[in-house]
């Protein structure tokens, strides 16, 4: 009997550990969420953000799923959720959108993703020599807003290694403003260059 009351005793405290890491869980993901709600609000409420703010009943048709990376490339390509995943994620933490009048619009504690300049790589630009640098990139959301680069800035200069394709944000994956968005994290001011609904990654040369 008293081994019965021991056994049952145990189980019962492992049975509320793993009601409580599911807790826990649940919570944390709900947490997230009601964070890219908040954010992406506020996003909206922003006209100084850098971005035009949309109804929230229209935001809907403007959600991509995927990237493309077209122009002066070799290999173009059509980036998901799935292939960034495949590639080198790295952590970003405490990345703040910050508007061009100052304020915080955004506060992301954790955020993954891919730096823009490996994805450049692996599309391969189209460079007649080594001193071909003479190329522009521009990320484009589906509701035409663009932020551009130019090829020194990702390639011979330290922005290059702060610019990022997130696919997602504070534990879950990016959602009411797309599957992924890009971000120039050592900007300035970073809400002008802080794409949402992105859809394309363009390269041009400059003629």
């Amino acid at each position: 009997m008293k081994y019965t009351k021991m056994i049952a005793a145990t189980l019962a405290i492992v049975f509320a550990c793993w009601a409580c890491n599911n807790s826990e869980k649940a919570d944390q993901i709900a947490n997230g969420k009601k964070a890219q709600q908040a954010a992406f609000n506020t996003w909206k409420e922003g006209k100084e953000a850098g971005m035009v703010p949309i109804p929230a009943g229209d935001s809907i048709k403007y959600i991509s799923k995927q990237v493309t990376v077209t122009g002066e490339v070799e290999f173009p390509l059509t980036l998901t959720v799935d292939s960034l995943k495949k590639m080198n994620v790295a952590t970003i933490e405490n990345f703040q959108v910050v508007c061009q009048s100052g304020a915080n619009m955004k506060n992301d504690k954790t955020c993954k993703g891919v730096l823009l300049k490996e994805i450049l790589e692996k599309a391969k630009i189209k460079q007649d020599n080594h001193k071909d640098r003479n190329f522009y990139i521009v990320a484009r959301a589906t509701d035409n807003y663009k932020a551009t680069f130019s090829w020194a800035e990702i390639f011979n200069n330290p922005t290059g290694q702060n610019v990022y394709v997130l696919f997602e944000e504070n534990g879950i994956p990016i959602q009411l403003q797309g599957a992924m968005i890009l971000i120039s994290r050592n900007d300035i001011k970073t809400g002008p260059r802080h794409v949402i609904w992105l859809k394309s990654i363009e390269v041009n040369k400059v003629i």
